[in-house]
């Protein structure tokens, strides 16, 4: 079974070409230029993507940085966009030649020097919630690939190890059930961070699947679907 679905509004990419973060312009705002320049990267990857998406994520530099309300707005001579964040700060970013032509700004609600941006890799969600063992794990290989084309000293020496189901921290107990055969197995639910660098200290609940605990056949399923699904590198 093959992964369907849509990129959702609700390892890493840095936004600015050639440097660890995107920087603040004039101390209120990011360029659209520098984020598009990055982003477009998935778009003309050429090797197998299709279980995984792309997405721009707002990440506070600490926990003193505000998330509640947090709103994310294109602003450009031709251009006026909200760009809708979800519960991990992330949104699908539009690719726009007129607002990449006049360098248009990305703006916050808040203080743009309290929080970084960066292109998020994660796994397609499906709407019924069932995930083939065998999908989860041709999905981690292809972020893997993806992270070595783009950042290969960061995933060097790194093998898939598994996925990570992560859920908001408020809102219905999550429940993700490994079916193998007729066994049936609900995996423990933990505290951490959606991806592999902590998203600025922000935490979620987690559920991982991990892929030496667990034969090559059967399948993951979700009660709830999860916000994200991201890759784990070891």
């Amino acid at each position: 079974m093959r992964f369907s679905g849509h990129i959702s509004l609700l390892c890493a990419m840095l936004l600015a070409a050639g440097s660890a973060t995107a920087q603040a312009r004039e101390g209120d705002w990011v360029s659209y230029r520098d984020a598009y320049r990055a982003m477009v990267v998935f778009e003309k990857y050429g090797k197998p993507k299709q279980f995984l998406q792309s997405t721009y994520q707002v990440i506070p530099k600490d926990k003193t940085a505000p998330t509640e309300g947090l709103k994310l707005t294109l602003n450009g001579k031709s251009t006026q966009l909200n760009l809708p964040l979800d519960a991990a700060g992330r949104t699908v970013f539009p690719l726009l030649k007129a607002a990449y032509d006049e360098n248009a700004e990305l703006t916050l609600n808040h203080n743009v020097a309290q929080y970084q941006f960066r292109q998020r890799i994660s796994i397609v969600t499906r709407a019924d919630g069932v995930y083939e063992a065998a999908d989860l794990r041709a999905a981690c290989e292809q972020a893997l690939a993806y992270e070595r084309y783009v950042h290969p000293s960061i995933v060097s020496g790194k093998k898939c190890a598994g996925v990570r189901f992560v859920y908001p921290r408020k809102g219905i107990d999550p429940t993700v059930h490994v079916r193998v055969g007729e066994r049936d197995s609900t995996l423990p639910v933990n505290e951490g961070s959606a991806f592999a660098d902590n998203d600025g200290g922000s935490t979620f609940r987690v559920v991982a699947y991990r892929f030496a605990d667990w034969p090559a056949t059967g399948r993951v399923v979700t009660e709830d679907g999860p916000l994200l699904i991201s890759a784990v590198f070891e």
